[in-house]
């Protein structure tokens, strides 16, 4: 084993030389280096697009558009994010690279696009739509093709959030009456109903495990911060304050829970840990800072770098043998 892997760091050595592995640095590069926070904040004059550290610091903006910038969510590898835009005169899906750069438009529709949720091998993005006369969930691949609808029913559908395993997607429709979370399969079928309350139930979220789902709700009378086991059961209350509380969003290491609160009098962005305790503030802005979205380096690279290494190491092997 261990003559295997000194072959193997001698074989990724030599390789630095060459194309491959430059390239393979160059897209790793484009990823930021820490755990960062991307969410939006009209501090600016305008909804633009920010990124901070996780304990607050370092709040930069990446959009600077007179139109409204909003909704960000990373690619699971960090390169990208997407996020709604209006600069086209509706809602659009966006892509821009995890600096602020290469901002593109996605789905080019004269209706509104809204809320994108990346699938986890980053190949597609899940969102909404109202192309058809309703809102709608909709998938597209990351380039802009190969758009499909989803769900059709007369009502609304809406909030999409795509599960770890890339099998299901979570959303909300109130086509009972009420507003309830949904799973389905990623082609639309099985549609299931999770949660039955007469309150509004939204904004659904999967675990990093997927074996739950955080939300928000009024069913206490106020927005609160729930988590429900995958299935629906197990429903437990994560915060409890006069203010509302929203916007749930999962670190990638399942552990904590960003999310929106106007506790303060302003929308803040908020950080819990994963069970409702340690509640802390992150932003602190006369303005609204809203819509935050969690990403990890570490756990991003743990996943696709495993998958390079392997790439590599049969590149190596065939040019063994």
């Amino acid at each position: 084993m261990q003559l295997h892997m000194k072959l193997i760091h001698i074989a990724l050595g030599c390789l630095l030389l060459s194309g491959s592995v430059l390239l393979l640095v160059s897209v790793w590069a484009q990823a930021p280096q820490q755990a960062q926070i991307t969410f939006a904040s009209g501090r600016d004059g305008n909804p633009e697009i920010y990124i901070m550290d996780t304990n607050g610091e370092n709040q930069t903006r990446l959009t600077n558009d007179p139109a409204q910038d909003m909704e960000p969510a990373w690619s699971p590898d960090g390169q990208h994010i997407a996020f709604l835009s209006d600069r086209d005169g509706n809602g659009e899906i966006y892509v821009m690279d995890a600096d602020g750069k290469s901002q593109r438009n996605l789905t080019n529709n004269s209706a509104n696009d809204e809320g994108p949720s990346w699938s986890p091998d980053g190949k597609r993005i899940a969102f909404l739509s109202n192309r058809d006369g309703n809102y709608e969930i909709y998938i597209i691949d990351e380039d802009g093709k190969n758009k499909c609808r989803l769900t059709k029913n007369p009502t609304l559908d809406f909030s999409p959030s795509w599960s770890p395993d890339g099998k299901r997607i979570a959303f909300v429709s109130n086509r009972d009456d009420n507003f309830e979370i949904y799973i389905m399969d990623t082609n639309g079928e099985n549609q299931t109903r999770l949660t039955n309350d007469l309150a509004v139930n939204i904004q659904p979220v999967w675990s990093p495990d997927g074996k739950m789902i955080a939300f928000d709700s009024d069913r206490d009378g106020n927005n609160e911060i729930y988590v429900m086991d995958a299935d629906g059961n197990n429903l437990r209350r994560l915060t409890n304050n006069p203010a509302w509380d929203w916007n749930p969003a999962w670190s990638p290491d399942g552990q904590r829970i960003v999310f929106d609160s106007d506790r303060d009098f302003n929308g803040e962005i908020y950080v819990m840990d994963a069970d409702g305790n340690n509640q802390s503030r992150l932003t602190n802005n006369p303005a609204w800072d809203f819509d935050p979205d969690w990403f990890d380096p570490a756990y991003a690279k743990a996943v696709s770098s495993a998958g390079k290494l392997g790439t590599i190491w049969g590149k190596i092997k065939q040019k063994g043998e």
